[in-house]
């Protein structure tokens, strides 16, 4: 499970006094918490210190779509808060489905996954995961993530360089229409 690879990667990255955050449904931040306790991570101890922040909060625009320029803002202030308070940085995990949401706006995922990538190597203090689940999400959204990131995890120890990765300053520059485009 999906889970158990989040809880391992968070537990190493607690142990390098790294600040962790999870975006997900509450019932997923659930299964979460029981995994990184089986990993012996004081889940209760991290979330009071703050070092861990589990969240089930979207950032959505006013009508209530996901907001690309918010989410983006939003990990840019917790790294920031994050090196203030004494972490040497921050790692990130959210489930592209939830974030997708009711709008299923591909252009929209696939922009915020551009800019993030970009946001990535513009911050060496910031690291993530983030989670897309072939057996729910659409093929196309599937696909196009292979293009956005380096590194995939095929399932819970399987990861490997991607050979589909377009390296940041080529995504920058390719429209996200000629991104699907390519896909069709």
């Amino acid at each position: 499970m999906h889970l158990r690879v989040i809880a391992t990667a968070f537990a190493e990255r607690l142990q390098a006094n790294e600040r962790c955050l999870y975006l997900n449904s509450p019932t997923m931040i659930a299964g979460l918490r029981s995994y990184l306790a089986a990993t012996g991570t004081d889940v209760a101890g991290s979330v009071a210190r703050k070092q861990l922040l589990l969240s089930s909060e979207q950032q959505t625009s006013q009508s209530g779509d996901f907001d690309v320029d918010a989410t983006l803002a939003k990990l840019e202030g917790l790294l920031r808060e994050a090196i203030t308070d004494g972490y040497v940085g921050l790692f990130a995990s959210g489930d592209m489905l939830w974030e997708f949401g009711s709008e299923r706006n591909l252009d929209k995922l696939l922009t915020y996954e551009v800019r993030l990538e970009n946001m990535l190597r513009e911050n060496p203090g910031l690291h993530g995961i983030c989670q897309y689940h072939r057996d729910v999400l659409p093929a196309s959204v599937v696909r196009a993530a292979l293009y956005t990131h380096q590194t995939v995890y095929l399932n819970d120890t399987l990861a490997r360089i991607n050979p589909h990765y377009w390296e940041p300053a080529t995504l920058g520059a390719r429209a996200v229409s000629e991104m699907l485009s390519q896909l069709s």
